[in-house]
């Protein structure tokens, strides 16, 4: 078996940082969409900090649905995602790690933050040039939105110690395979 040749893109001269489904019905583990993930909650919170500190956008979503016939395929999969309704404390965040009134929310209706959303928009708008990701779930939302970062033609990074998943092997396959062809 072969390797495939594959370089770092690094970060440009203007990145954002997204943090993906960090809210309450993610990263509850008494949430059926949630699990334990205490230290990934703590790293995301200095890494929010820190872009914060150096007057860098940051960009939160949730995934939210107001509506039944909103993603009812991607619900009929997955049917604990119908707890995610507008206003339940599972669409809410800490308030450690919560968007405060100079930070964008997205609210995205499946896996990723791209998709159906502004967020492409809101980004050149802002002139980035780079996206830097955190959240979860690494093997869902998270490569979903890194994938569409790079199809949005963004210098990608996933910010591996500020991603997490409920199932370790997951996790690690699919860092390895962003790191190998999508991101940083």
């Amino acid at each position: 078996m072969s390797s495939l040749e594959s370089n770092s893109t690094g970060l440009g001269s203007s990145p954002a940082l997204v943090v993906v489904d960090m809210c309450r019905g993610f990263i509850d583990p008494s949430s059926p969409l949630g699990f334990q993930c205490d230290e990934l909650i703590q790293a995301n919170i200095k890494l929010v900090d820190k872009f914060k500190q150096m007057n860098l956008p940051v960009i939160f979503t949730t995934t939210i649905y107001r509506d039944i016939s909103e993603a009812s395929v991607f619900r009929a999969k997955i049917p604990a995602l119908n707890i995610l309704k507008p206003g339940s404390e599972e669409t809410s965040f800490l308030a450690e790690l919560s968007p405060d009134s100079k930070d964008i929310l997205i609210e995205k209706k499946f896996a990723s933050s791209f998709f159906g959303t502004n967020l492409a928009d809101d980004l050149r708008r802002m002139n980035v040039d780079s996206v830097v990701i955190s959240g979860v779930t690494t093997s869902g939302c998270v490569r979903a939105t890194a994938l569409d970062s790079l199809q949005n033609n963004f210098l990608t990074t996933v910010a591996e110690d500020c991603v997490g998943d409920r199932d370790l092997n997951a996790h690690r396959a699919n860092l390895f395979d962003l790191q190998s062809k999508y991101a940083d």
